[in-house]
């Protein structure tokens, strides 16, 4: 068995591990309060620390799972969603349905978007008062930090500065459509050169926690 699909098959077993963990988990929730949502990008957001460091007083529940596609929570939205009934949604996905390489930009953006539709869809039939805002996808970093992999090589073919921009103006566009809220909270995350600052990224792409601090400094109006 090749190492790639060794690591997939463990990675899939992990999500359905945390999967399994969040249904359990949404037994005891309380109605009615805020739902962070989506891929690793969210997953990895330390809100709870964050927040107490800050002294904010939420109830704020994390539903992301690292690696996630738009066709995995369309799978899994008893347990991501709706199992919380909250009251607002942050959700950020689709980072990694455009970071498949093996299909254009064009076509990955295509399918993603149709996807993430069938999800504000669902939200508005089950939920149709909760407030859902729509996450731009953050800047990544091509050249700083980024590991000598095979998987790093293909990450940026078509997740990068360059598109990021036009795949966060066709969710803008579907959240107009849909009536929900897009939120751009990028402000401060990019250097001179456009791309997601050294200081603040583990590998290009995912943040560590000052990183995550900018993000939440922006996102406070919303919560």
């Amino acid at each position: 068995m090749e190492t790639m699909e060794i690591i997939q098959g463990f990675m899939k077993r992990e999500q359905q591990e945390k999967i399994e963990k969040y249904r359990v988990l949404n037994e005891t929730v309380k109605k009615g309060k805020i739902l962070f949502t989506g891929s690793s990008l969210m997953e990895q957001f330390p809100i709870h620390e964050l927040m107490m460091n800050e002294g904010l007083g939420l109830t704020i529940y994390n539903r992301g799972v690292g690696g996630f596609t738009t066709s995995d929570i369309l799978e899994n939205m008893e347990e991501q969603i709706f199992g919380t009934e909250p009251s607002k949604i942050f959700i950020n996905i689709g980072t990694n349905d455009i970071s498949d390489a093996s299909r254009s930009f064009e076509a990955v953006l295509e399918s993603m978007l149709e996807n993430y539709e069938r999800i504000l869809t669902q939200i508005k039939e089950r939920l149709p008062e909760t407030e859902v805002y729509m996450m731009a996808y953050y800047p990544v970093n091509e050249t700083d930090k980024v590991p000598e992999t095979e998987w790093a090589g293909a990450m940026f073919v078509n997740r990068n500065n360059r598109n990021l921009p036009i795949a966060n103006e066709a969710v803008k566009k579907l959240a107009e459509k849909m009536g929900y809220h897009y939120i751009d909270v990028n402000a401060g995350l990019c250097d001179e050169r456009g791309m997601l600052r050294r200081e603040f990224t583990v590998e290009g792409v995912h943040m560590y926690a000052n990183g995550y601090q900018v993000v939440l400094k922006n996102l406070k109006p919303y919560l």
